[in-house]
């Protein structure tokens, strides 16, 4: 329990660091909630990232690590087993806007956008016929609301040459908070 906690300080105390370098509007750091869909055994994680905001072509390049535990969804108590953890690598299509919220002068976004995503899987006590080790490929259109998104697609796992691919869904709660440079105070 102690490793999320020291990973997340030290995220944190490095964003802070990171925001004082140049041109740092362009970056952010991404946190959010991942779990895949369906019946039995399901992931369910926690995430963290590095947002790599772009001024043309796709909206963004993300990296990311995913730390959770399986758990049994048709169980009521007690079914929790192993731990997981994901390094994922994404890129975001430009949001096409369909309304806003908020004042005139302050106004919050809302739109859809595309997500492609990249993960590998490391895991210990592994309920997945896939193993302890095993690749994702995901595409997943999301709803985003101003800096959060809420997303809802498939993932496909790929476990090695000689397994079936099986395909899972996935459901996320992302946010990201830009890096930008603080104002000085007099």
């Amino acid at each position: 329990m102690r490793l999320p906690i020291t990973v997340f300080a030290v995220a944190v105390c490095a964003s802070t660091l990171t925001a004082q370098t140049r041109d740092s509007s362009f970056r952010a750091i991404s946190f959010g909630y991942f779990a895949t869909l369906g019946a039995n055994w399901q992931i369910e994680a926690v995430e963290i990232g590095l947002v790599f905001r772009r001024p043309r072509g796709l909206a963004a390049i993300s990296f990311s690590t995913r730390w959770g535990a399986f758990i049994d969804q048709s169980t009521y108590l007690g079914g929790t087993r192993g731990m997981v953890f994901a390094a994922t690598l994404s890129t975001r299509t430009r949001m096409i806007q369909v309304g806003e919220i908020g004042s005139e002068e302050r106004s919050t976004p809302i739109g859809i956008d595309l997500t492609m995503e990249a993960a590998g899987y490391v895991a210990a006590s592994s309920p997945f016929w896939q193993g302890s080790r095993w690749g994702a490929v995901s595409l997943l259109p999301s709803l985003r609301i101003g800096p959060g998104a809420l997303t809802l697609g498939p993932t496909l796992f790929l476990a090695g040459p000689n397994q079936k691919p099986a395909m899972r869904g996935v459901l996320a709660l992302r946010g990201e908070a830009s890096l930008s440079r603080r104002p000085k105070t007099r």
